[in-house]
């Protein structure tokens, strides 16, 4: 009854599979092997007790105080619901008597009763390990990650800017602690996921589609091959500065000459702070928990930024035009963002892209929801240019080599023939430290993208797999 409830319903079936003896098919094996197992690599242990003690082994001891032995040498969460009863047998009332002396049971009477009793609990867990959340993705705090995993230095020159910029109450001589504290960024030692994006030393790390994909094309359409294509990882600044830095090494920049001034004019065709205010807008308002990354692609005749992500309820397309309200997806990644002057001004960013566009006398930018959100700035027709000016040349920029894949990350694409878990991936290594598998094999290759992950939002997700990408396909066809 329970197997079923769990598995079919809604919530429970994406984040629990629940194992039951019963389902076990026949196998070589003792059954005290095979649920003594399950109880080591499960995360939860849930015990119902009821008025009989059931089948004693040699040494006088039924398989479920086995389980329930196992779980506490483990240090499994255990969760242990007890049927009410006026008689029970006396090794039963024994078991209850130790599980009752190192966590709280629950009590109940019918299957009903059950069913809501362990709803509860499942759903508490999901709460307290944040698998679902009632805050924010960024104010969500980071179930691993400390405070040691972020990089001190970032930290101080974000603060020492802010001071500069905003008149923010700390400089960098002040206390890490006591700037991440301001921010609302941690709570004791744990950190948010808005930390690991601003100051991590590899935030993809803990959130591997945060990235920005960069992608200069000839033609109008997205077609093969690409002339410039980059992949920028790195905290959140450092993903903008450097996708800002590859539009406009694309774009065509104009000179002028010294006849109204001392310095030479210049002028790139699309304004810096409408390409710089797009790609902000598409990282600090993304959907982090999404696998797609931001996609900046540049054509002949366009800019397109696109995100992983929606429109805040209550406002519409036509509102983006205008003034409107700061409805931030990600509340304290655009504050941070917007003390150190990477945000100019809350609110205002679509507002102003569209404004500076027109003073340049460029078609009005569109914005479009779909799928995610994409902003599209229109460029300069070639024909448009001023005579008394010529554009910059753009220079040839060589196809990105292809990656540096180590003996080991070879290896584990050549066994990686479907969907694997960490230890179904160990048993094909034929290795034997889970830690060495995942730190010298699988990692890797996620960051080469050769692989990727089924919950790339929640690398410890019970059911996490890996998969070969097509660049992985590619590699290993290469190698074969």
């Amino acid at each position: 009854m329970l197997f079923e409830y769990i598995t079919s319903d809604a919530l429970f079936g994406i984040y629990f599979e629940p194992f039951i003896f019963e389902n076990v098919p026949a196998l070589n094996s003792s059954p005290s092997t095979i649920f003594l197992s399950e109880v080591e690599n499960c995360d939860i242990y849930l015990g119902i007790f009821g008025k009989l003690y059931g089948y004693e082994d040699s040494d006088g001891v039924s398989p479920t105080e086995r389980e329930f032995d196992a779980a506490t040498l483990h240090n499994k969460v255990r969760l242990v619901y007890i049927k009410q009863s006026d008689q029970r047998e006396y090794k039963e009332e024994l078991l209850i008597k130790k599980a009752e002396s190192v966590i709280i049971r629950k009590g109940f009477n019918t299957p009903d009763e059950l069913r809501t009793a362990i709803y509860a609990s499942l759903v508490n867990y999901l709460l307290e390990n944040e698998y679902i959340r009632t805050t924010p993705f960024d104010a969500t705090l980071h179930p691993e990650a400390t405070v040691a995993d972020l990089n001190e230095e970032k930290i101080r020159d974000f603060a020492d800017e802010a001071h500069r910029r905003r008149s923010f109450p700390f400089d960098s001589s002040t206390d890490i602690i006591k700037v991440l504290t301001h921010l609302d960024l941690i709570r004791d030692d744990r950190v948010s996921n808005a930390a690991l994006l601003l100051f991590a030393d590899r935030p993809q790390r803990y959130f591997i589609s945060s990235t920005v994909k960069c992608a200069h094309f000839h033609g109008l359409t997205v077609s093969k091959p690409i002339p410039s294509y980059h992949i920028y990882k790195g905290t959140v600044f450092e993903m903008i500065a450097s996708a800002v830095d590859f539009v406009l090494s694309k774009i065509n920049l104009y000179t002028g000459d010294r006849s109204k001034s001392p310095q030479v004019e210049v002028q790139y065709e699309l304004p810096i702070r409408a390409v710089t205010e797009a790609i902000v807008n598409a990282v600090a308002h993304r959907d982090y928990t999404s696998n797609a990354s931001v996609q900046v692609m540049l054509f002949p005749d366009r800019l397109e930024i696109l995100n992983p992500g929606r429109l805040p309820f209550g406002l519409k397309i036509s509102d983006l035009l205008i003034a409107h309200k700061s409805i931030p997806t990600n509340p304290l990644l655009a504050e941070t963002m917007y003390l150190n002057g990477t945000i100019e001004q809350m609110g205002t960013g679509t507002e102003d892209i569209v404004s500076l566009c027109k003073q340049m006398n460029l078609k009005q930018p569109d914005f479009v929801q779909d799928s995610g959100f994409k902003v599209t700035l229109y460029r300069k027709n070639s024909n448009d240019q001023p005579t008394d000016q010529a554009p910059r040349v753009t220079p040839q920029v060589t196809p990105q080599a292809p990656p540096q894949v180590t003996p080991k990350v070879k290896k584990l694409l050549t066994v990686l023939d479907k969907e694997l878990g960490t230890s179904e991936i160990q048993d094909k290594l034929g290795l034997s430290d889970r830690k060495y598998v995942r730190e010298e094999y699988i990692l890797p290759a996620v960051d080469l993208e050769l692989i990727e992950p089924l919950y790339p939002e929640r690398p410890t997700h019970p059911k996490q797999k890996y998969r070969l990408t097509q660049m992985g396909k590619n590699v290993r066809e290469d190698e074969s």
